[in-house]
């Protein structure tokens, strides 16, 4: 049996007749940008979260640019971000012309260590990206106070948390900003790329509608600069269509997680879910010190894995020019080394969830070096080792 990462295939297939449904309409209306059915979309979303206001975008990469730039961010700002994220997250700061400041990651979140935030503040420091990785939140209680304090706009990258929660609040409404990614995979996927920011103010909204849209406040009447960054019609409606089950599929990826969990506790580091998130788990992420052999080892079993993010942002060749040098992020390069993703998306059957197990199991029953005991301790002291390091 097969196991692939993800299935979008099968997915489309379930969600067939809603999906084809919302495409025929939008084709039938002859209205594919900035029409009726962007407009619903916004408004269902903003009902899902919560959120007085929400405009759609072009992709999650250009959510962040826009909350940065309505923010005022540019050149001669500094961003606080992690290098352990994606790195559309750091190319939108890019985007701005500000530059980018690395916080190294807790060990066993892997979430934005914001003990260690406030270190990094220089006057300069204009905005905190806390990213909400692999389906939980960060830490947004003691965040929310650094940043009151000096004055920093939060933009939260929720391109992997949709619908994960901070003490009973949404992720992506607890900042001044929320950037959304509905690439294809993530737990709400357009059919293609697609984004969206939210906010609480109507200030706020007022300008990223118009940084959207070449910064028109009505049809050719430019009153800032903008770009062309427009989640069109099909991709809106697609949205729409599939937005009545997207609590239904997180509450299927946790099911999936703990059914990992229960199965792989004894052989490998699993995620740790801290106390005050609801985890939605866009990704489960193991970790491992063999972290390669097993790979290679699930491979040879036609299961697929990926590493998400085998070199982190501070490394790549891109950002050289920031200065940052290996064993700069401790925390960040230890569990870089270590991190496994295992599939994960709602159609997942459970002969595929224990072929998974079984065969990480099989592993280190016959394959693997390392004792199951201190595979497990190391991963448990994960920050400590990192902190010392420092």
């Amino acid at each position: 049996m097969q196991v692939p990462f993800g299935d979008l295939r099968t997915h489309y297939q379930v969600y067939k007749k809603d999906i084809d449904a919302a495409v025929q309409r939008v084709l039938a209306s002859g209205h594919f940008i900035l029409g009726p059915e962007l407009e619903r979309f916004e408004r269902d979303f903003e009902a899902f979260l919560g959120s007085p206001y929400v405009i759609g975008c072009a992709s999650g990469t250009e959510a962040i640019y826009l909350a940065l730039a309505a923010a005022g961010v540019g050149v001669g700002d500094e961003v606080l971000v992690v290098a352990h994220t994606a790195v559309p997250t750091i190319s939108a700061i890019s985007m701005t012309g500000a530059t980018p400041v690395f916080v190294d990651v807790d060990g066993s979140t892997y979430l934005m260590d914001v003990e260690e935030l406030e270190a990094r503040i220089t006057p300069k420091t204009k905005a905190v990206i806390p990213v909400h990785l692999y389906g939980q939140t960060v830490d947004m209680t003691p965040l929310l106070e650094i940043a009151a304090r000096h004055k920093l706009t939060i933009i939260e990258d929720v391109a992997q948390a949709t619908g994960a929660t901070c003490r009973g609040a949404i992720a992506g409404t607890i900042g001044d900003y929320g950037a959304f990614s509905f690439y294809p995979s993530k737990n709400l996927g357009a059919f293609g790329d697609g984004g969206a920011v939210c906010t609480n103010s109507r200030e706020n909204y007022d300008r990223l509608v118009m940084l959207r849209n070449y910064g028109q406040s009505k049809r050719y009447h430019h009153d800032i600069i903008g770009i062309n960054s427009r989640l069109d019609e099909v991709q809106a409606a697609i949205l729409s269509a599939q937005m009545p089950y997207v609590a239904e599929w997180n509450e299927r990826r946790r099911a999936i997680a703990q059914r990992y969990s229960q199965g792989l506790k004894d052989v490998v580091v699993t995620p740790a879910q801290a106390d005050y998130n609801h985890h939605v788990y866009h990704l489960y992420v193991i970790q491992s010190s063999e972290r390669d052999r097993l790979q290679a080892f699930l491979q040879e079993r036609e299961i697929q894995t990926l590493i998400h993010y085998p070199t982190p942002a501070h490394l790549q060749k891109a950002y050289s020019y920031l200065n940052y040098k290996p064993g700069s992020l401790p925390t960040t390069e230890y569990v870089a080394r270590r991190i496994l993703s295992l599939p994960m998306f709602p159609e997942l059957s459970e002969e595929q969830i224990d072929r998974v197990v079984d065969g990480i199991r099989e592993f280190h029953r016959h394959g693997s070096k390392a004792g199951i005991e201190s595979q497990q301790e190391k991963g448990k002291k994960a920050s400590e080792l990192a902190r010392q390091s420092r």
